[in-house]
């Protein structure tokens, strides 16, 4: 890996340099004139997915992507219809540095919301909101040390803190033992020592009231005051979502370690944030660093916890106190690994005496979770961490504070409608000054292979030397795998290639392709009997380099691959299933998976004979996937009729969804590339789909010239146009114009397209690198994935994805000839 590694660093060595490069010139210097004060930034679309009203909906909007630097964005404000919009500018990552702006709205259910950003130094100073947050660490000065109590003195609030050795619990050194966050709703604190609980401060005021907490010592918070009360008895339990490790049979807390440092991040009117370094944890056999990013916005219960570790470390526990008088609550777990859920209590479990109610929760990842487990202090979910970082959310609910949750109900109501607002991400279109700048003028040939290189340019710094084994996928969060993603993005840039040489680049990806083949022609990380037949997409990309420099390893990998073709198992006319975990099921994605490798395969090493069982998967799968009514293609069929997603009578899915349909088109153009002329008895059933296909999807293509993510539902609640599913339909527009598949008058059809592309889609950034958003990260059926709109709806919305990637750069190359020739 060292290799990869060292050709990154030459890449990153100045990302402007290397993208500039590829850039128009006139628009290198745009981030100045954007970033002066009184312009406009940014115009942006922004909607509610939900079927309900969401109050103080935040938005986080990094200064990059906005196309202003940090020393630019001084001055950022939020505007909707000539009104101010609550914002703030804040250090989201915690290195001390502004590096984004967070805003703060009300959305009605369903609404679409337009707003602009402006840099405007008068704006910004006679903005005034309401402080609705706080953090803050308060110790004592002027007393002294008397063991491990401190005496004497008065308290002080600080930034940063570091106890001394000395300091543990009830040292009455530190006001209410640790740092505490709060907004307008309810405060933590977080005992600095070696209990790491999380305890709650009921709030009566709605407004924040930690600067009054504790002032006379310890004792006054714990009795009801006008302000409230600590509701909670923590003991030796993580409390109200703390963290620790789970050894198998109990939690161990955060307590074995060389020290504490807790700083207060941000403390402002609309996000308050507080970072905590537990300094040489020793637990598992490990030593490591642990961070924590704790951070809260006006209005809401909610913490938003970024644990950070130095080394890797599963088993990571967070939880809630276990209590008596209390009813656990458990969140969906049959929804995808994406999705949120939740672990909750809810009952008489607070210190106030009487019988008030109190609802705690942990919000969380249901992929990440291992286990639902706990000891005698605590509820516990186990989380396996992504490399070495976890994301969770931490809140309570007390039915004392002003306009409380009262019931159990209307708790788990209120624990349902976070979860969707966390799954369900506001959809959202930015048009940023420098992004337009850059797209201005006509399209031509070098314009379309300039976006193609800048954005592989951009990539050869974020991810795809890291595709190589031993490495890092940043977009999927795990060790570097043979995946059909990296053979996507590979095959991409060797299309670039092919008409902008680059050695450089080339030689990463020959890098990448050998880092997995080994000397006696294994795949590493691959498994034939796993039947997958995603992994066979990288194929293509080693079959390539075969070409190139025909090593007998290659050959050998290659036939490994072709004999999993030769054992998969089919449906009972012959079509290949998607996995072995997912029997008699058709898929649209496996088409594109396996036939273009198959028939490049069969044309290199078999003079073509399974050219005609290729043609058959394409054609079975248009007698049962395909819709007579629209012409487009549902996304999988399941023979078996077993699968919750799989209608009882057809066995075939619910929706028509955009990247699924877009893997068929680029199978068609790919294959008909390979299959030669004189097949006609071959081609034709394809050539026919093509064309039927092409008519299929000018009637569903937007007038921006994209797709939506389900391409007949344009006005459904949260759809939105989606980038890699339009990238592919450029794609096969543009390279079936070229080479005679599609009639010469689709041409506008995929100009259009790819102009909508571009548009749409590409967000240009200060360093001049650019990225490709609004992308599904992933789509399945079955484990949770039942196939419905809502299902579609809830996968995140991504960015800078191989599979949107790949398309882009490849629809860029294709474009370019069409443009290239009369």
């Amino acid at each position: 890996m060292a290799r990869i590694l060292f050709g990154k660093t030459l890449l990153s060595i100045s990302i402007a340099t290397v993208v500039s490069a590829c850039s128009p010139q006139p628009s290198a210097t745009a981030p100045q004139s954007v970033g002066s004060n009184d312009s406009s930034i940014a115009n942006l679309s922004v909607s509610n997915p939900s079927t309900f009203e969401r109050k103080e909906q935040n938005l986080l909007l990094p200064f990059s992507d906005l196309g202003v630097t940090a020393s630019q964005a001084q001055a950022l404000v939020a505007l909707e219809g000539g009104n101010t919009v609550p914002s703030q500018l804040i250090d989201h990552n915690g290195d001390g540095n502004k590096d984004s702006l967070l805003l703060q709205f009300d959305f009605a259910a369903t609404e679409t919301k337009q707003l602009q950003i402006l840099n405007d130094t008068a704006l910004f100073n006679a903005q005034q909101f309401t402080k609705r947050t706080q953090a803050e660490i308060s110790r004592k000065t002027g007393g002294q040390w008397q063991d491990a109590k401190y005496v004497g003195g008065s308290f002080e609030n600080v930034t940063e803190l570091t106890p001394p050795a000395q300091y543990t619990d009830h040292s009455e050194w530190i006001r209410y033992e640790g740092p505490g966050i709060e907004s307008d709703k309810v405060g933590y604190r977080i005992y600095l020592d070696w209990r790491n609980g999380f305890d709650v401060f009921g709030n009566k005021t709605g407004k924040p009231v930690l600067h009054q907490v504790g002032l006379d010592g310890y004792k006054s918070y714990h009795e009801m005051a006008d302000w409230g009360m600590d509701l909670l008895k923590v003991g030796k339990s993580l409390g109200a979502g703390g963290f620790g490790y789970w050894d198998g049979e109990k939690v161990q807390l955060v307590s074995t370690v060389s020290g504490h440092t807790a700083k207060v991040i941000e403390n402002g009117a609309v996000y308050s944030a507080l970072q905590i370094q537990y300094k040489d944890w020793q637990i598992a056999g490990k030593t490591t660093n642990l961070t924590a990013n704790l951070s809260m916005t006006a209005g809401s219960r909610l913490v938003h916890t970024r644990l950070s570790l130095t080394e890797q470390l599963d088993n990571i526990a967070i939880g809630l106190v276990r209590l008596p008088n209390t009813k656990v609550l458990h969140g969906k777990s049959e929804v995808t690994g994406h999705s949120w859920t939740y672990l909750a209590t809810w009952g008489e479990q607070t210190l106030t005496g009487g019988n008030d109610k109190l609802g705690m929760a942990i919000l969380y990842k249901r992929g990440a979770n291992k286990q639902l487990t706990g000891d005698e202090n605590s509820h516990v979910a186990v989380m396996t961490p992504s490399g070495t970082e976890l994301e969770y959310y931490f809140l309570s609910a007390w039915d004392g504070e002003p306009g409380g949750i009262k019931t159990e109900a209307e708790f788990v109501e209120y624990l349902e409608q976070e979860v969707e607002k966390l799954t369900l991400t506001p959809r959202l279109s930015l048009k940023t000054a420098l992004s337009e700048q850059q797209k201005a003028g006509a399209l031509t040939a070098d314009v379309a292979l300039n976006w193609s290189e800048r954005l592989a340019a951009s990539e050869m710094v974020r991810q795809t030397p890291y595709y190589a084994y031993g490495g890092w996928d940043y977009e999927r969060q795990r060790p570097s795998k043979w995946e059909y993603t990296t053979g996507l993005q590979l095959q991409a840039y060797d299309d670039l290639l092919k008409v902008k040489p680059n050695a450089q680049w080339q030689q990463v990806l020959t890098d990448v392709i050998d880092s997995f083949i080994t000397s006696d022609g294994d795949i590493r990380t691959y498994k034939i009997s796993n039947h997958n037949i995603d992994s066979l997409n990288s194929g293509n990309m080693l079959l390539r380099e075969y070409q190139r420099n025909p090593k007998p390893e290659y050959k050998q990998a290659l036939d490994l691959l072709r004999k999993q073709l030769a054992e998969h198992p089919r449906t009972s006319e012959g079509a290949f299933w998607h996995k072995q975990i997912y029997p008699h099921q058709l898929w649209l994605d496996g088409v594109y998976m396996g036939m273009p490798f198959l028939a490049n395969y069969s044309k290199t090493f078999e003079q073509g004979h399974a050219f005609d069982e290729v043609v058959k998967e394409f054609t079975i799968s248009r007698d049962k996937l395909r819709d007579p009514n629209t012409g487009l293609y549902y996304h999988a069929w399941d023979e078996a009729r077993e699968q919750d997603w799989a209608d009882k009578n057809t066995g075939l899915a619910s929706q028509f969804w955009g990247r699924g349909l877009g893997w068929l088109a680029m199978a068609l153009v790919d294959v008909l590339e390979i299959i030669p002329e004189d097949q006609t008895a071959l081609r034709q059933p394809l050539l026919d789909m093509t064309a039927e296909l092409a008519e299929a999807l000018v009637k569903v293509q937007h007038n921006s010239g994209t797709w939506y993510q389900i391409l007949d539902k344009p006005n459904a609640p949260g759809n939105y146009l989606e980038s890699s599913a339009s990238g592919m339909f450029t794609y096969f527009f543009a390279k079936g114009v070229n080479n005679g598949y599609l009639d010469a008058r689709y041409k506008a059809t995929a100009v259009k397209a790819y102009e909508g592309l571009v548009n749409e889609f590409i967000l240009v950034h200060p360093d001049n690198s650019i990225s490709l958003v609004n992308t599904c990260q992933v789509a399945g059926l079955g484990f949770g994935r039942d196939g419905s709109y809502h299902y579609y709806m809830s996968e995140p919305v991504f960015r800078n994805d191989a599979k949107a990637n790949g398309p882009f750069i490849m629809a860029g190359v294709q474009i370019a000839k069409l443009l290239g020739t009369n």
